[in-house]
């Protein structure tokens, strides 16, 4: 399995997040870990790097429920963003929500490869990492 190069984490849970980085180490999943505790700083920081010709994270772990921007809004802004490597980049939504309907909502943008319950576990990362 190849390591990724950057990956990025868009959730406010200090906690999830704490656990996501050490299980992403644990199975050697990037070797660079950005985290934005909202979709606007996640946007922000995307576009800020875009604009300083780096290459986008090849894969955005996204939560749904934060404050300021939610992962909703986030995924309709990513999908507006002009096409600078965005195509390489695979999000997959990790959220508490069960709803059935919030799967298939997330399943309907092209750029989403996958919907996890949380926690995420350390099989979907390595699932992940084979799929890359």
């Amino acid at each position: 399995m190849k390591t990724l190069e950057k990956t990025c984490i868009v959730d406010d849970d200090p906690i999830l997040v704490y656990g996501m980085k050490l299980m992403m180490k644990q199975v050697e999943f990037c070797e660079e870990i950005l985290v934005f505790n909202n979709g606007q700083e996640a946007i922000d920081g995307l576009l800020d790097m875009l604009n300083r010709g780096e290459a986008l994270p090849s894969v955005i772990f996204l939560d749904l429920n934060m404050p300021v921007m939610d992962g909703w809004d986030f995924l309709e802004s990513f999908v507006k963003i002009p096409n600078n490597n965005t195509e390489r980049v695979t999000i997959y939504v990790v959220s508490s929500s069960i709803n059935p309907a919030d799967e298939q909502r997330a399943r309907e943008y092209e750029v989403v490869g996958n919907y996890f319950v949380k926690p995420i576990t350390e099989l979907d990362l390595t699932g992940i990492l084979q799929s890359a």
